[in-house]
């Protein structure tokens, strides 16, 4: 057992490496634009992202097999989301029920 952390960033004052007082260790990557692009640590598991061009977050993958897709409007908010966690696929999707006044919930529904 160590007796302090370590943390070192690049340039741009990103975190890019950690180990904590037990030797547990953790990386990280970023584009030119500073968005996490990459995660790994001591223990192999590793995280994905990919962003559009305005920054926004488009796709994550985890080494666990769990992954997300993401859709904007015109207003850069999120509309649709899909999942697929350890091969189960998922999609939240807007509903409306038509017993009470028009109203959107998200559900879970498989696909």
């Amino acid at each position: 057992m160590s007796n302090k952390t370590i943390k070192k960033y690049d340039k741009n004052n990103n975190l890019i490496y950690f180990k904590d007082l037990y030797g547990f260790e953790n990386w990280w990557k970023y584009d030119k634009n500073n968005n996490k692009i990459y995660f790994e640590n001591s223990k192999d598991y590793k995280k994905w992202w990919k962003y559009n061009k305005n920054n926004r977050i488009i796709h994550y993958k985890d080494s666990g097999g769990n992954e997300s897709w993401y859709k904007y409007d015109k207003n850069k908010k999120i509309t649709i989301t899909e999942q697929k966690y350890n091969n189960i696929e998922f999609r939240k999707k807007e509903k409306e029920y038509l017993s009470r006044k028009k109203c959107s919930r998200f559900e879970i529904m498989d696909i």
